[in-house]
């Protein structure tokens, strides 16, 4: 089975996916209980973080171990604002087809797909659909915020207008869309400190930041309240049954047993 998060390392790091999902028994349960959704309409995009260090300030030695920009890719179902699949690595071809082959793998049937206009999902969204997906994308025209130095810098930029671009397929123009996988990335930086931008409690090792992202997914599908659907959202979907709480988490987490504490050697004193 295709797990919930997976990972691409750069300049040839080594990541040990499974020992991740030994530890965080949450992993597995998103991956073992978001499959066979029955969806009419899919949208996805990327949010941007970075962990130990921003890419551009990263040494090679530090990009090893996974130091420099980590873009996490999220799809999200337009009905139940089910979070159907997420993906943590770079924002290259390699990332978006093993994002879009997950996204394929956890539907039971066709659906409309709308992304951003990132090239990569060109291609990525073809290899995993086979052609058999109504997707267009959604690419927003933006111009320079006003004014100078700082209150320029940190200024949103406009949005001036959209281009709706058809792929494949006959996708409803009325339903071409990313407004709530966009919705989705602010409740990501509200909910995850280490995605606030200008922040110091930015991720110091890629595994937690992994982890802080797993454990986001399965309170947001499993455990929240939506505010108008007035259920979890795998409950909308009809995953679960039954409310599920925090302490359910926790009892996903494998329980380790404490390390055996090393011998004491005792100095002489002078």
């Amino acid at each position: 089975m295709v797990t919930s998060c997976m990972l691409q390392i750069k300049d040839n790091a080594t990541f040990d996916w499974a020992h991740i999902k030994d530890k965080l028994g949450y992993l597995q349960f998103h991956d073992e209980m978001v499959i066979g959704i029955h969806s009419k309409r899919i949208q996805a995009d990327e949010i941007w973080s970075f962990v130990y260090a921003k890419e551009k300030n990263a040494t090679q030695d530090q990009k090893k171990d996974g130091a420099g920009d980590a873009w996490t890719w999220e799809a999200i179902d337009a009905d139940s604002k089910l979070i159907v699949s997420w993906y943590v690595g770079d924002r290259s071809f390699f990332s978006a087809r093993e994002f879009m082959q997950d996204v394929a793998s956890r539907l039971s049937n066709r659906v409309q797909l709308t992304t951003d206009g990132h090239k990569d999902y060109l291609n990525a969204v073809d290899d995993a659909f086979d052609g058999e997906i109504d997707y267009a994308q959604l690419i927003k025209i933006y111009c320079q915020p006003e004014g100078h130095g700082n209150e320029k810098r940190y200024s949103p930029a406009e949005c001036t207008g959209v281009d709706c671009n058809v792929v494949s397929g006959r996708p409803d123009e009325k339903f071409i869309s990313t407004s709530y996988v966009e919705r989705q990335n602010l409740s990501m930086r509200m909910h995850m400190r280490r995605f606030t931008r200008l922040t110091n409690a930015f991720s110091k090792k890629l595994e937690n930041h992994c982890y802080a992202i797993a454990l986001h997914f399965v309170y947001y599908n499993f455990v929240k309240i939506h505010k108008s659907l007035r259920v979890p959202l795998a409950m909308q979907a009809d995953l679960i049954k039954r409310l599920m709480s925090i302490e359910d988490i926790v009892n996903l987490v494998v329980e380790e047993a404490p390390k055996k504490r090393g011998s004491y050697k005792k100095t002489d004193k002078v």
